[in-house]
């Protein structure tokens, strides 16, 4: 008697399956749904894609992902890329890029694809044409446009998958937050709160911390007797404290309000604050910008801006998909919210 092909002869186990045409076979089906079945891409009915994906683990079946990503011309590979132009001693570690790339993994690991992170200190005015021409990806998020604007705007008018978490009004795609806005709603919650003497702490070279500004100063330009005072201060987390402390050994007791341009930095202004013997809020009212989980264990808990991060990763991740896809994606802005903790 002759051995059923889909079991073994030694163990009477099903025999194992070498390719998609034999699956395919095996189910009754064609091998486009066999590979729709098994990447999760494509309509199908649920009941077939499970059988099918039971038919494959039944007879140790895995997709060749080598073999279709050369056959569809895809690498199943997405850059996230942070430049720092700007600030070429800042860290990936930054409290607000892991926020930021442990919600774009979240997001991209949802659509079936790797994550490559590279943190680029830009050399030349080529590093992003060598990025998303080395053919190793399928699209290019940036996070942050440091002092690359050019840079980025040059390889997006040629290349569709790319989307930038940044400011709007540019060539590229770009989603973020109305940092104008921000900026005056930072500065309005100081003002709500009794501060007239006011400081800004950031790095105005990048375009986001810019605008921040922008909105700082029109709020606190249309009150009366309200000053507002930009102090330069790095994102580096090696220069950030020292730049700090020179500020509030200056200008600590002349000031009663501080609108820092990120969480991290406001939590290491309130700290050396309270190190100088100042209260906050009772000497001096500490706002942040970004509302980062660590927000709320600082001492007091900030308050700050939100510019959600986990939303922009949302809508950044869906606009690359289409534009991979070839579609056309705009540009989008997020309203930015106060949250009101204890610092101000």
């Amino acid at each position: 008697m002759n051995a059923d092909p889909l079991t073994s002869e030694t163990a009477g186990t099903p025999r194992r399956i070498r390719n998609i045409i034999e699956l395919a076979e095996l189910a009754g089906v064609s091998p486009g749904t066999v590979s729709r079945a098994l990447t999760g891409k494509g309509a199908l009915s649920e009941a077939t894609r499970e059988r099918i994906k039971a038919l494959a683990s039944e007879h140790g079946f895995r997709l060749n992902q080598m073999a279709s990503r050369l056959r569809t011309q895809r690498t199943g590979l997405i850059g996230v890329v942070i430049p720092l132009g700007h600030a070429s001693r800042q860290h990936v570690s930054d409290p607000f890029f892991m926020t930021m790339f442990g919600a774009l993994a979240d997001e991209l690991t949802e659509t079936g694809h790797d994550i490559m992170l590279k943190r680029v200190v830009p050399d030349d005015a080529d590093w992003l044409e060598r990025i998303v021409d080395s053919g190793m990806l399928d699209g290019t998020i940036v996070v942050g446009q440091s002092n690359q604007l050019e840079a980025i705007d040059r390889v997006a008018r040629r290349h569709l998958p790319v989307v930038v978490w940044g400011k709007a009004g540019y060539a590229h795609c770009t989603v973020g937050a109305d940092n104008v806005l921000g900026g005056e709603l930072a500065v309005r919650r100081l003002i709500d709160t009794g501060r007239r003497r006011l400081a800004f702490l950031g790095d105005v070279r990048a375009p986001e911390i810019a605008d921040r500004l922008v909105g700082a100063l029109a709020t606190s330009g249309a009150v009366a007797g309200v000053s507002l005072q930009p102090y330069e201060v790095s994102l580096s987390q090696d220069e950030m404290p020292a730049q700090i402390a020179e500020f509030v050994a200056r200008h600590g007791r002349e000031v009663d309000g501080v609108f820092c341009s990120s969480d991290v930095m406001a939590m290491v202004c309130i700290r050396i604050l309270r190190d100088a013997g100042l209260r906050v809020p009772e000497d001096v009212a500490v706002v942040g910008f970004d509302n980062l989980a660590i927000a709320t264990q600082t001492s007091p808990p900030l308050t700050t801006v939100n510019q959600k991060v986990a939303e922009g990763a949302h809508l950044i991740v869906k606009a690359l998909m289409a534009r991979i896809e070839g579609e056309a994606a705009p540009s989008q802005v997020l309203k930015p919210e106060l949250v009101i903790r204890e610092s101000a």
